[in-house]
């Protein structure tokens, strides 16, 4: 297959170009930005017919859509900004897909489960209660996938984190290993997602469509979740970062939320439920810790 990557400098982006590399498709890599030392063809996703021009340009099968903007405290005065590129823009990709026949998996986010008081993990036909700009554009934009009528995969997933670009994991290493006390908060609850961990289970899913080949519905259109396995707080999750990376000089303490003020309400609970994933796919997914400790061992 002819597979189009959008975002590809970022995190899920450059872990796909990592299992690219291993593959017997045919990888097209895109952003708005260049990345020193890695081949990626300018796309801006909120030009449609720059967009329909690279699909027809490179044939394209499938398109997995890495690109998102993910400031969320800076949504909120950002709202034309943020629902151009996490609504408008895959939107843009779904018409594309829907002419061209191909299949466009996108991804999500846990921040559509913002507002709800959850106490067990999310299934993907609950609905979504938003808290902000940020929760509200992605789920405008799956509901315009889902509009769209193209052939689909989108993927909710959570508190990413990898090697590659700025993220919790990589900051928590450098701070526990600098400073003598940190606080973290404790009242928000989820799961974390080692990036290279989702792009495995997003080939899984390419491949599977492929050997279904659909001529025009594929079976398994619809929402998916994935996170790595397991349950924690962010102060959970900071705890082990420095247990793994030997930053035991750092007294890390748990605290409220309510300590770091926000623009927007943090989900306080949004585990996801990944049986359907799972089920659907027949993917295994690795419990959080095991995979942090494998980001931290190529981190060092």
């Amino acid at each position: 297959m002819n597979i189009l990557v959008t975002g590809a400098n970022g995190q899920l982006g450059n872990e796909m170009r990592l299992l690219a590399a291993k593959s017997g498709d045919r990888y097209v890599f895109t952003d708005v930005n260049q990345a020193e030392g890695v081949e990626t063809l300018y796309l801006d996703i909120t030009d449609p017919e720059a967009v329909r021009g690279m699909v027809a340009e490179h044939r394209i099968d499938a398109i997995v859509n890495c690109a998102a903007y993910t400031n969320v405290d800076a949504a909120e005065s950002n709202e034309a900004l943020a629902e151009r590129l996490n609504a408008e823009a895959p939107e843009n990709l779904a018409r594309a897909m829907k002419e061209a026949g191909g299949l466009l998996i996108q991804i999500s986010t846990d921040y559509v489960f913002g507002k709800g008081p959850y106490n067990v993990p999310c299934r993907e036909e609950q609905q979504g209660t938003p808290t902000g700009v940020y929760g509200q554009a992605r789920r405008g934009g799956a509901r315009k996938i889902g509009a769209s009528g193209c052939k689909h995969v989108i993927i909710r997933t959570a508190w990413l984190y990898s090697e590659f670009g700025k993220n919790f994991c990589k900051t928590m290493m450098q701070l526990t290993a600098t400073r003598p006390e940190l606080k973290v908060v404790f009242d928000q609850t989820g799961t974390p997602t080692y990036a290279l961990d989702l792009a495995e289970a997003i080939v899984r899913v390419l491949a599977d469509y492929a050997a279904e080949a659909p001529a025009e519905r594929y079976s398994k259109t619809g929402i998916y979740h994935y996170s790595n396995e397991g349950v924690c707080s962010w102060y959970d999750f900071t705890k082990m970062i420095a247990l793994c990376c030997g930053n035991t000089g750092c007294d890390v303490q748990p605290c409220h939320s309510s300590e770091f003020p926000s623009p927007v309400t943090r989900p306080s609970y949004s585990v996801l439920d990944k049986t359907k994933i799972k089920q659907t796919f027949g993917i295994r997914i690795p419990y959080w810790t095991e995979s942090l400790k494998k980001c931290i061992d190529n981190l060092k």
